[in-house]
């Protein structure tokens, strides 16, 4: 290994602890990190050994997570269950569902609960102090002093049940919702391979094992070993807190000691993962995975490395700087020759450094191989590895590759987690291995040391012989498709299941039958929400903001910007948009390619290798997207722009802007093999991602005709984009394919050159004129054209009724009904309904009683349809019937005001929600462009609030009509014979 000190603790930079500190608190450290606009505080538990870490900011979006070292010693879930059950019933709060609850109760900006391979954590945000304080004290409880009821545990982990719950002649089964939601995880090849390598990479430590359960493990897990687990991890010597915001970390102490610490002493027991034993050398391994397709030449192989310590910091730097240089972008050695190379169709979506356990591994290969070429893949990744240190790489390669470390550490981003969490995360590993988070994200001096560091021309070489080449704990996994594993699997669960039904005696099969009637029972019981805290309307703010827009016109060409001065931690966002023009159907059908590709071609007489090197060593890489939205009051009309954008580190916006402007002007439509790399690697992710996001995917299916804009979006981005790009694919090994695609990618690029263009740029506001000037330059040959032809799409408002049938063990249903678009009075009124249906109706008959991962409802109007789905469901026509059912539990049901308050809550929650400060002013100008000024969105937020329990059956009865009901389903294919006799026009995937 490198010959780096371990950094076992933080030098602190404030020698005084903060004001008012509590006495059940003993401060250790205080660091200003002035790149995250943060001061980092360490606190330790007096009595217990709690570690506190709070994140004193300004940002009253406060943040609170706890998290507890869980260690698994076998793949039967136990860490993920217990994460499922601690949040159903607590002490203080003892009723059913709190978690689930209080998100209806709140204003929350982020709940969830995560289970990782060797931790599990709790967190939330919220802006509102009252309901950060409310869901606080669910959040303690709920930890330190679940009740762990025995029924939860059968709801969420497992549980035998016949098929017809009192009939013991019908079919035994496992039921439990996390069982389903890991039949749905490990359908993924990806998960598979990524679990069997890190069995094998870690053959004696709980890395060995699934911590999220292997289906076929899980039925082994009993109610007494997940209460012995919970009472040995989930103690406060074995825990971590950590908060962001504008709180005073002395008065968490308060609500920490108060609420659940002052009841516990010190744990004696030391949890933590001991090292892993090394391998005296190398290892190969062949193991195969279900597939529909046992096709050959979809064999997965891959070379895994267990490197060193994740909390040794300055070598955790080192492995990240490495895997950046080695895998970064295509001009990146290792990837350039894992992306051209002919043993394989794409590089393997588990390529590159893991860093959250406590020991790192590096993993790289290919997807899309012959079993013949393993031995080939390894040589090539071992070869290629061997090239780099018997030459050193160019400088600016390796520049390139520390510039995007910088730019990662200092992006303020929290557009999909909020910014404190982000930062949260960052940390919780080191943190819970017993390492220094404050000097893992206070990196300038990291930076620095590497600066110096890099300058010896040996020094990335010397890292690739000692870490990898040199390094004997390396595996070698050749996963390989198998036609009947699934087959196999699903006869053995039956064989199972089969013997312990015919080795049940009448007292068993009793038991078993009473199980689901009192379960069913509990499930239909009402708690006393008033049990738990809650904030009302009049805590919701009456009005909106958006951050403020400077309209500027370049003086060379008067070509528009919109600036947005926001506190970007020194970065700028720049955005060249165009107005799409109407485009014939063959152009149309290549835009979803054309958006994926442009940045990746060469640009005037540099390749694309060199194009790749140059936008990492300048700017965070070449983003390029449409946005196709229906008109505001009429979903048949649509718009469609086209986005290239960049972000930089200020001083090298004027380099950025100079690459966008190449990038438009210059690109090359002439690298073919390039083209063809492109596509193979584009089609592989997509089908790969099929059963990560199944629920979206059958959603856009069931309103793929309800809109000319929604059917776009099934033909780009949702399965039938998945179809085309598949066909595509099929047919690159034609010359004239290739060569015709293109002309068609070149005559695009036209059109979107002759349209009208228009600036975003967001940044610091006293960089304004500097940034604007840097734009002006770049641009300053170039002319603004004239508008020509409108894009438009032909009206289209059909029903469709379509299975999808893929490699899945579990299903994705959707069904959809025409409603209404945005600026409808209706529109309001409908979003409140789907969250209406999801609280009291979908949550229980989908997830709790059907055992789906998630189900609900929402009204979408961009394709102005009401649009309800499962995620990972064991069941099909019974939850499609389950749909049904929620809109007559609407119209005839008995409902109180506390659910439509609590539904009104959840709107206006998701519309409040904050993103980075970039991320806003993105949102601001896009919402502006089309149509939804802070006005039109001020109309939807009243209507929102003034909703009635009347308004919901009305528009229930108004829009829910079955005989305009379109559905959408992805499934496996042995259903399809079923689907095919129900209606349903299959289409196998």
């Amino acid at each position: 290994m490198v010959n780096t000190p371990i950094l076992e603790r933080s030098e602190p930079t404030i020698s005084l602890a903060p004001s008012g500190a509590h006495s059940a608190f003993k401060w250790h450290c205080s660091e200003q990190i002035s790149s995250l606009n943060i001061v980092m505080e360490k606190y330790v538990h007096t009595v217990t050994g709690a570690i506190h870490y709070h994140m004193a900011s300004t940002n009253n979006e406060n943040v609170f997570l706890v998290a507890f070292r869980t260690l698994p010693t076998d793949s039967t879930g136990v860490a993920h269950i217990l994460e499922h059950t601690v949040l159903c019933g607590s002490e203080k709060y003892p009723v059913r569902d709190p978690f689930f609850m209080m998100i209806r109760r709140s204003l929350n900006t982020f709940m969830n609960a995560f289970t990782s391979s060797d931790w599990t954590a709790y967190p939330f945000a919220s802006k509102n102090r009252k309901d950060f304080n409310n869901l606080l004290n669910v959040y303690l409880d709920a930890t330190f002093f679940s009740r762990l009821h025995e029924l939860d545990f059968a709801q969420e982990g497992h549980r035998l049940e016949f098929a017809e719950p009192d009939n013991p002649a019908s079919e035994l089964q496992y039921k439990g919702v996390v069982y389903n939601e890991m039949k749905g995880a490990m359908s993924s090849a990806n998960s598979v391979l990524w679990q069997t390598m890190s069995k094998h990479l870690f053959p004696t430590t709980t890395y060995h094992y699934n911590s999220g359960g292997e289906p076929d493990n899980i039925p082994n897990l009993t109610y007494e070993e997940l209460i012995n687990f919970y009472e040995s991890h989930y103690h406060p010597s074995n825990a971590v807190f950590m908060t962001y915001g504008d709180i005073p970390a002395c008065e968490h102490h308060q609500a920490f000691e108060e609420l659940a610490l002052s009841r516990f002493e010190r744990l004696d027991t030391n949890i933590g993962v001991g090292d892993e034993i090394r391998y005296p050398a190398p290892i190969k391994v062949e193991e195969a995975y279900a597939s529909d397709d046992d096709n050959p030449d979809k064999c997965h192989v891959v070379i895994g490395w267990l490197l060193g310590k994740s909390t040794n910091l300055s070598e955790l730097f080192r492995y990240q700087l490495l895997s950046s240089v080695l895998l970064d972008n295509s001009a990146s050695p290792l990837l350039k020759a894992l992306e051209t190379s002919e043993l394989g169709s794409a590089p393997s979506g588990i390529c590159g450094l893991e860093d959250s356990n406590r020991e790192v591994s590096f993993i790289a290969g290919l997807e899309g191989c012959a079993f013949s070429v393993r031995d080939k893949v390894e040589a090539l990744v071992l070869d290629t590895l061997q090239s780099l240190t018997d030459q050193s790489l160019p400088q600016e390669q390796v520049e390139a590759a520390l510039h995007q470390l910088e730019l990662s550490q200092r992006e303020i981003s929290g557009d999909s987690y909020p910014y404190g969490l982000q930062l949260i995360l960052t940390g919780l590993s080191t943190a819970v291995h017993r390492g220094d988070p404050i000097k893992l994200l206070n990196i300038d001096q990291v930076l620095a040391d590497l600066r110096e560091a890099i300058k010896d021309k040996q020094f990335i070489p010397n890292l690739v012989k000692e870490l990898l080449l040199d390094n004997p704990h390396r595996v070698s996994l050749t996963l390989k498709p198998d036609r009947k594993l699934e087959k196999q699997k699903i006869n053995a669960e039956k064989k199972t299941l089969e013997d312990i039904k015919s080795s049940l005696s009448t007292s068993g099969v009793d038991q078993i039958i009473q199980q689901a009637k009192i379960l069913a029972a509990r499930q239909l019981q009402e708690d006393d929400s008033n049990l738990l805290p809650k904030v009302t309307l009049s805590d919701v703010p009456t009005k909106i903001s958006e951050p403020a827009r400077e309209d500027e016109a370049l003086g060379c060409s008067s070509l528009p910007v919109s600036f947005y001065g926001q506190g970007t931690n020194g970065l700028s966002y720049q955005q060249v948009v165009v107005e799409l023009p109407l485009l014939s159907p063959e152009l149309l059908e290549i835009l979803p390619l054309y958006t994926s590709c442009l940045s990746e071609f060469g640009i005037g007489e540099k390749s694309y290798e060199e194009v790749q090197a140059w936008q990492a060593q300048v700017s965070g890489g070449i983003n390029c997207f449409s946005s196709i939205r229906s008109s505001l009051d009429d979903v048949q009309q649509t718009r469609a722009l086209l986005t290239f954008s960049s972000k930089s580190l200020a001083n090298n916006h004027s380099k950025m802007s100079d690459l966008l402007f190449e990038t438009i002007s210059s690109v090359r439509f002439n690298e073919e093999q390039r083209l063809k790399e492109l596509i193979e690697q584009l089609f592989t992710r997509k089908k790969a991602s099929i059963t990560g996001q199944g629920h979206s995917l059958a959603m856009i299916l069931a309103s793929s005709k309800m809109s000319a804009a929604s059917h776009l979006a099934h033909n780009f981005g949702g399965l039938e984009g998945i179809r085309r790009l598949e066909k595509l694919h099929d047919q690159l090994e034609l010359r004239e394919t290739r060569t015709q695609l293109f002309l068609q990618l070149a005559r695009l690029h036209e059109k979107v050159c002759s349209v009208p263009r228009q600036f975003l740029l967001i940044g610091e506001p006293e960089l304004k004129s500097a940034l604007i000037q840097d734009i002006d330059k770049a641009w300053s040959g170039s002319k603004c054209p004239k508008r020509s032809s409108i894009f438009s799409l032909a009206p289209l408002r059909e029903q469709v009724t379509e299975a999808w049938t893929t490699s899945t063990q579990v299903n994705f249903c959707a069904k959809a009904y025409p409603t209404v678009p945005s600026t409808h009075e209706d529109n309001a009124l409908l979003h409140v309904l789907a969250g209406f249906m999801r609280n009291g109706y979908l949550h229980r008959t989908i997830r709790e009683q059907g055992g789906a991962y998630g189900g609900g409802a929402g009204q979408d109007s961009n394709s102005a349809s009401f649009r309800f789905f499962s995620y990972r469901d064991p069941r099909l026509q019974a939850t499609l019937d389950d749909f049904d059912h929620a809109v007559e539990w609407v119209v005839s049901g008995k409902h109180q005001g506390h659910q439509l308050e609590e539904a009104i809550l959840g709107v206006i929650a998701s519309m409040d929600k904050p993103s980075s400060p970039a991320g806003e002013a993105k949102q601001a100008f896009y919402n502006n462009l089309f149509g939804s000024n802070i006005e039109h969105r001020m109309t939807f937020r009243h209507r929102v609030l003034a909703t009635t329990l009347e308004d919901l059956r009305n528009v229930a009865c108004r829009y829910f009509n079955p005989d305009k009901a379109s559905i959408g389903v992805i499934t496996n294919k042995g259903a399809t014979d079923s689907l095919s006799k129900l209606g349903f026009k299959v289409v196998d995937l």
